[in-house]
């Protein structure tokens, strides 16, 4: 008879059903809940523990199962505590998610009207499902690439806008991972002479209410939910597990045709947003573990990012997440290399960015992960950090996309900073004997100007976007 064991974190498949593990040092007991086809559930405790972790052995769990885990223990606010059985949670170690959210009281652990009240509405109707996917897959032989940085051409590219509009990609495909691999779409990539797509968000992300109250989207992404599962949205195969292959036959694809793949990740805060923000996953299993609480306050979240919550790096199972997630997306899924988004805040253990933070050092000594690529976009809310990475690590430079483009317009006294990005930031990084290969130069972004813009505008003009142009770099 198999036994159940607290590792791997998340839902591995056994003989006769799954190992069933999640982290909680604060819960009273933990449901794996797992829902028929016509949303029937069905709840199997967790009855073993060791440590903070619940685990067991549950029956009927195949390829395919949708689930989720109910998460029962103390509502205490004001100590950090936001435990709420009545909702039905995503599992952070979910590999595919299926569904959309039903904005609405119900997705919500506090009453809206009364924050500090528990809402016992039940929220499995209004919640996605954690999919068990497929692993399993033939990459004959598709292998890391490892370009020379000093060789490396990046091109930032949105999974779903590169080809939602090409004509020679067939129009069912077009805006998801089997388009980006379809050969008209690599020609075109080839032809640019890049050597590697940098692809914005590809997590698993919400589309929070705010936005969708609106009647808009969260395009860009950068507010992720499933740090190993590839956004459902982007799959033209299906959402029950089928995008975890087709992101998969993506990357073997793009590696075929010699071009590598970086992910733009946001480890440094996730869609569940401040305290009046929504119980989705992590708020509700462990919300002090995995959240920067205000020490003395902790009702509240200490905030770096901007976006309501900081991820606890300080915290190993927080930390654990995210290298568990990196691994998997450089083993399982072979991606290259990653552009941390806000990656100051992931440095932060007790406030102040660390180049020694736990963080760095965990990815230097990682035989897995410090063979990739590794770049920062060096700052968040609280600071500016270019020139302040390890020697190992790439960076963001922006300095190189204000200083040519202060040349560009002609401004007075823009020359001699010209000269020093073009000459590879000698000011920023000569005086830590770091290589000019730290820097990344680039003129555009998904936050700022568009190339024809850039050459084009003094000032930014996105007054079409709906927000009083208050959107985006000036």
């Amino acid at each position: 008879m198999t036994t159940s064991s607290r590792t791997p974190l998340g839902v591995s498949l056994v003989d006769g059903g799954a190992n069933v593990a999640l982290f909680s040092s604060t819960a009273e007991r933990v449901e794996f809940c797992r829902f028929d086809e016509d949303g029937t559930e069905h709840r199997t405790e967790l009855t073993q523990r060791t440590g903070y972790t619940f685990h067991d052995i549950v029956p009927d769990v195949t390829v395919g199962t949708r689930y989720g885990f109910r998460v029962h223990g103390a509502w205490d606010p004001a100590n950090g505590l936001r435990h709420n059985g009545a909702k039905l949670l995503l599992d952070p170690y979910a590999t595919a998610i299926d569904g959309e959210y039903e904005w609405g009281q119900a997705l919500f652990g506090h009453d809206m009207n009364e924050p500090e009240q528990i809402d016992e509405t039940d929220s499995a109707s209004a919640m996605p499902r954690s999919i068990v996917a497929d692993r399993s897959f033939d990459w004959q032989g598709d292998t890391r690439l490892g370009t020379d940085l000093a060789d490396t051409v990046f091109y930032e590219v949105h999974v779903k806008g590169f080809t939602k509009q090409h004509p020679d990609v067939p129009e069912e495909i077009r805006g998801t991972y089997a388009g980006m691999a379809h050969p008209a779409a690599i020609k075109h990539l080839v032809d640019l002479g890049v050597t590697a797509v940098e692809l914005l968000p590809t997590h698993q992300f919400v589309q929070d209410s705010t936005l969708v109250d609106k009647g808009l989207r969260n395009y860009w992404g950068y507010n992720s939910i499933g740090f190993f599962a590839p956004h459902n949205e982007y799959s033209s195969a299906g959402t029950a597990g089928q995008q975890v292959a087709e992101f998969k036959e993506m990357v073997k694809a793009l590696h075929a045709a010699g071009l590598e793949v970086i992910m733009d990740v946001v480890y440094n805060h996730t869609a569940e947003g401040n305290h009046m923000g929504p119980t989705l996953s992590f708020k509700g299993i462990d919300n002090a573990s995995y959240y920067r609480l205000v020490e003395g306050d902790e009702a509240n979240y200490f905030d770096t990012t901007g976006t309501g919550n900081s991820l606890n790096v300080g915290h190993p199972t927080a930390l654990g997440l995210i290298m568990d997630s990196l691994r998997y997306w450089v083993e399982e899924m072979h991606v290259d290399g990653f552009r941390f988004d806000l990656a100051t805040t992931l440095t932060r253990q007790d406030g102040e960015a660390e180049k020694h933070s736990a963080f760095l050092d965990i990815i230097h000594q990682d035989p897995v992960l410090r063979e990739v690529k590794m770049i920062a976009e060096p700052w968040d809310t609280a600071g500016y950090q270019v020139g302040g990475f390890p020697a190992d690590w790439s960076e963001w430079n922006g300095k190189y996309r204000d200083d040519l483009r202060a040349f560009w317009r002609g401004d007075e006294g823009a020359l001699a900073d010209a000269v020093q990005r073009v000459l590879g930031s000698p000011d920023v990084y000569e005086g830590s004997r770091r290589s000019p290969l730290c820097s990344v130069d680039f003129v555009t972004a998904h936050d700022g100007f568009t190339l024809a813009d850039l050459t084009m505008y003094a000032e930014k003009h996105n007054e079409a976007n709906g927000e009083d142009n208050n959107d985006g770099e000036s």
